[in-house]
């Protein structure tokens, strides 16, 4: 009798991946952590999750630990992220994100695995050239919608593009199906796993580390934006719902659902400030503010639709409020103060 199926998770060591491997464990899924651990934690890992050291640009590997752990399913996680460092090394993003991903989908062809979930991101839409609700005359509206025109303007918002292409080419020639998931600010931990990178570029854990006095400050970029209180407006989602939307875009597709794009974020936006706020009360300690100039290129109000998401895959956000999120991330870090 051959082994319950298996989702494996690509990147399951790192921070997003981690927590979707403990939703899928909850779930009573089998799971296989595949994780070069560049960039990952061993001991982010659970015990009763299989564990693969390796590369996802090793073809040879990874079609022989799909077919090995009987893999029905791929999540992936693994791509460079850092807008900064793709500009200054491009090479390397192309060479990643999507020269790895061909030998990956290579792979996952060759050990015939019919689902597929990409962890991809709102970058891909480019920056919009003015915001403002419902103005047709933008770019890009706001909230953004899955039809919105994809122009990213960086090398990483680039690759991702450039994968999702792959997908979409892939599946019009094979029985691989697949969802892609642009995701806005994830944000928050459960009580295992939290986010640890280093370098630290995100608002949140940079905001606790000011809180904590691991930082000396925490720099705001621009107060002068067209926003109530002049800083720059973000959409920021709970990594456990991100979890819980890979699970039920695995279902949909092994329900026989096709190939698709999804948003997924709050639906709400919250400036820097007010994340600068929420993190004092949730913390009780004083968070030192440094002023800076504006970053080119950051556009006032970045704020996703996930009403398609919603219909179709009847996700709803468990944990909305900013107080949730930010309460979630200091306990973690609290608890783990030098990350894993």
């Amino acid at each position: 009798m051959s082994a319950k199926p298996c989702v494996c998770v690509i990147g399951g060591a790192g921070y997003i991946g981690s927590i979707v491997v403990e939703a899928l464990l909850t779930a009573d899924r089998r799971v296989c952590v595949y994780d070069n651990l560049s960039l990952g934690h061993r001991s982010a890992v659970p015990e009763d999750a299989i564990f693969v050291q390796g590369d996802h640009g090793d073809e040879t590997l990874l079609k022989e630990t799909l077919q090995k752990y009987n893999c029905s399913a791929v999540m992936h996680f693994s791509a460079l992220s850092l807008v900064g460092e793709s500009v200054e090394k491009p090479l390397l993003y192309y060479e990643n994100n999507v020269a790895k991903g061909v030998a990956l989908l290579r792979a996952v062809l060759a050990a015939d695995v019919r689902y597929f979930i990409f962890s991809s991101t709102a970058s891909v839409y480019g920056e919009p050239i003015q915001v403002r609700l419902s103005s047709p005359g933008c770019a890009i509206s706001v909230p953004i919608l899955e039809d919105a025109s994809t122009f990213p303007t960086n090398p990483y918002g680039n690759t991702k593009l450039a994968f999702e292409w792959l997908l979409w080419d892939t599946a019009k020639v094979s029985n691989l199906r697949s969802i892609s998931i642009r995701y806005f600010n994830a944000a928050g931990a459960t009580e295992r796993c939290g986010e640890a990178h280093n370098p630290e570029t995100h608002l949140i854990p940079l905001v606790l580390q000011a809180a904590a006095g691991r930082r000396d400050a925490i720099c705001v970029y621009g107060s002068d934006y067209p926003t109530p209180d002049g800083t720059c407006i973000r959409d920021y989602i709970h990594v456990q719902d991100l979890a819980e939307a890979h699970l039920l875009a695995l279902k949909y597709l092994e329900g026989g659902g096709a190939t698709d794009v999804f948003n997924l974020g709050n639906g709400k936006g919250f400036s820097v400030l007010e994340v600068i706020d929420v993190a004092r009360r949730v913390t009780g300690k004083e968070v030192p503010v440094q002023m800076g100039a504006r970053r080119a290129g950051d556009p006032a109000v970045l704020v996703a639709s996930s009403d398609k998401i919603k219909k179709i895959l009847g996700w709803q956000p468990r944990h909305p409020r900013l107080e949730d999120i930010i309460s979630s991330a200091w306990q973690w870090h609290t608890a783990h103060p030098q990350g894993y």
